[in-house]
């Protein structure tokens, strides 16, 4: 519901701002824009054409560029980069948080990133190179450097004062974080229970030792599903010592969940996730050629399938008419079962001890409803031709190939995560190849044998 209330109030600005723009009136338009979010104002960017998004680009307060670019995707943030220059860039990006600016700062040109970092004092400089160092979607990138730290050997008036002294806190900060000497992670603590107890109550007596800390080699997708499991706002990260290094918060994990969501949505089809709506055409044709050469070359395998029984299917025409449904059901019945296992491998909920049991599970659904729908379709097929034995041939057909569409299902998505390949890129064209390759062969060879037999 909430999903549905947020796309309509997308497209409804998206109207407003093309009639304005339409209209030659801009400042209706530079209203509506400021009074936007910069992930909203990213997200109408990408639902603009090239030239109205220049336009839009132009009237966005300059104070909000910097979060805008890191809204948008890779593409869309090359094509607003190339409208700036190297100072609108460096003042754009210069109060970025330090997990912000180390996801934008590869896309910006050289020259501009030596700006940036001559703009940033040394700690800050400092921590954006550790981030850097760390690999892509890993919690090392995603965390940010800057954390408050208190020790346990204080009190809370100590705390309370040194957090005065300090002036303001980082965004999400729902918990100080204790360590020892040597800044390794003993602890956080709540600011609600700085609040609540009394000045002189010693920081050691409120530690919460329970959250576990992250450490800074884990995964992305692992850092969701445990903020996901554990209702975390944020959470910290450590190195192989145990060290404090930062700290992970719930909009960073937002932003992982819709990119993992959008990379299965998109690379199912052969996109990118970060491809832009509105790309230009010889770019789209390029990326889009070599993933529609593949379906051809899997097309061939299933077309030599069918080649082999051409003669059954001159003496028996209506094969023609009835093999198409077959061979759809079975593709439809595979992705049902191969969303829900790249869903289970993404959530980390699929392993060796339980594939077995899956199998047995989605082989049994597929037998009942191959026989349920094999019985329903035989009879339509009666009803048709009035042909009791092609009724027979595609109601057992149609089971089978439901039984072959559940195994590539279940398989198809595991054998690829263990071979290192994305499930939900290279899944799908495999899947399709099997439910039609076994499809065809089950219906002609069956009517081959049963009807010219």
């Amino acid at each position: 519901m909430a999903e549905a209330v947020r796309h309509d109030k997308t497209a409804r600005q998206l109207r407003l701002l093309s009639d304005a723009l339409d209209s030659g009136r801009l400042g209706p338009v530079r209203r509506l824009v400021n009074t936007l979010s910069p992930a909203e104002i990213g997200n109408l960017l990408e639902s603009l054409p090239p030239g109205k998004r220049e336009v839009v680009w132009g009237l966005v307060d300059p104070e909000d560029d910097g979060e805008v670019l890191v809204h948008v995707g890779e593409e869309v943030r090359e094509s607003l980069l190339a409208d700036m220059d190297p100072d609108e860039i460096v003042a754009a990006v210069e109060d970025l948080d330090i997990d912000d600016l180390a996801d934008l700062v590869e896309d910006l040109p050289d020259t501009v990133i030596d700006e940036v970092l001559k703009s940033m004092d040394r700690e800050n400089r400092e921590r954006l190179e550790q981030v850097l160092s760390y690999d892509e979607d890993t919690a090392g990138r995603l965390m940010n450097p800057d954390v408050v730290t208190v020790r346990a050997d204080t009190t809370v008036d100590v705390v309370l004062r040194y957090l005065r002294l300090r002036g303001e806190l980082p965004e999400h900060t729902d918990h100080l974080y204790v360590v020892s000497r040597r800044h390794q992670y003993l602890g956080r603590i709540a600011l609600q229970a700085l609040l609540t107890h009394e000045a002189n109550t010693p920081i050691n007596q409120l530690v919460d030792g329970e959250q576990p800390a992250i450490d800074v080699s884990e995964s992305s997708e692992e850092v969701a599903r445990q903020f996901s499991d554990h209702d975390w706002i944020s959470a910290p990260v450590v190195d192989d010592n145990n060290i404090l290094l930062g700290r992970i918060t719930i909009d960073d994990v937002v932003d992982i969940i819709r990119e993992q969501a959008e990379h299965q949505a998109l690379s199912a089809a052969g996109l990118d996730e970060d491809e832009d709506l509105f790309s230009p055409v010889r770019r789209a044709f390029r990326r889009r050629l070599i993933w529609l050469s593949v379906n051809l070359c899997t097309a061939f395998l299933a077309a030599s399938v069918v080649g082999r029984f051409e003669g059954t299917i001159q003496k028996i025409v209506a094969l023609a008419v009835l093999m198409p449904i077959v061979a759809g059901m079975g593709g439809n019945a595979g992705t049902q079962v191969f969303a829900l296992m790249v869903r289970g491998l993404a959530l980390g909920q699929i392993g060796r001890s339980n594939v077995p049991t899956l199998v047995w599970k989605e082989v049994r659904v597929a037998l009942i409803n191959g026989v349920t729908l094999g019985l329903l379709l035989g009879t339509i097929v009666w009803l048709w031709y009035r042909d009791i034995k092609l009724s027979a041939v595609i109601a057992t057909a149609l089971t089978i190939n439901l039984c072959s569409a559940a195994l590539a299902g279940v398989f198809v998505p595991v054998t690829l995560k263990r071979l290192g390949f994305d499930p939900a890129l290279a899944g799908g064209v495999i899947l399709t190849t099997v439910t039609d390759v076994m499809g065809f062969l089950s219906f002609l060879g069956l009517a081959t044998l049963i009807l010219l037999g």
